[in-house]
């Protein structure tokens, strides 16, 4: 039996909200909002302006589920 990772990199969590597959907050873990081309936590206060518009950038690959 091998021990798989489950720690996901800062880029990795950046990549699932720029594509929308995460919708939680990465400093406070609740729930995001997509204003625009903004990820903002109305909880914590957090911001990640244009994420959405650079997310290409990033190298996030879309993926079917």
């Amino acid at each position: 039996m091998t021990v798989t990772s489950l720690h996901q990199t800062l880029e990795q969590e950046l990549c699932a909200l720029a594509r929308g597959a995460s919708l939680e907050c990465l400093v406070c873990g609740e729930f995001v909002f997509y204003q625009g081309t903004d990820i903002v936590c109305s909880e914590c206060g957090s911001s990640w302006p244009e994420l959405l518009a650079v997310g290409t950038a990033l190298n996030c690959e879309s993926q079917a589920g």
